[in-house]
């Protein structure tokens, strides 16, 4: 069974968070390694990470949830939401391509309509749209929302 601890991330593993976000192609704005958790292996290295992001005063979204490919499907993407859900005020919200709206589900978001949202979600859901051309995938983005 694989070891590994969940903790605060630490300005060093700066640079392994970024090489974890760019693996599983999760866009790479707003990564500031003081908001982050992280899985760490027994030798140290980032498995996982996530964080809370900020948009303004009261508009948390959780974000950068990723896990290398070699330790997927073992629960530490679930075990790093748990504890950031456990440390972050409601409402909350999320941003995910349509197949991942399921895992999310069972930590109680929904997703909501874009009359629902607030305004970067709505921005970011009309700058996704545009590039409907371009993408490899025809799902669409969902914005969910938590409390």
């Amino acid at each position: 069974m694989l070891k590994y601890d969940v903790r605060a991330a630490v300005e060093s593993e700066s640079a392994q968070i970024k090489a974890l976000i760019h693996e599983a192609g999760i866009n790479p704005t707003g990564l500031d390694w003081k908001r982050f958790l992280v899985a760490v292996n027994e030798s140290g290295r980032v498995i996982g990470c996530g964080q809370i992001k900020p948009h303004g005063k009261d508009i948390l979204e959780l974000a950068s949830i990723a896990v290398t490919s070699e330790h997927q499907g073992q629960g530490i993407a679930r075990r790093i939401i748990e504890m950031l859900l456990a440390q972050t005020p409601r409402p909350l919200y999320l941003m995910c391509i349509e197949h991942n709206g399921a895992m999310y589900e069972k930590f109680g978001f929904r997703s909501i309509d874009y009359a629902e949202m607030p305004r970067y979600f709505q921005r970011m859901r009309k700058l996704f749209d545009l590039t409907r051309a371009v993408r490899r995938t025809n799902e669409d983005l969902l914005v969910m929302k938590l409390g």
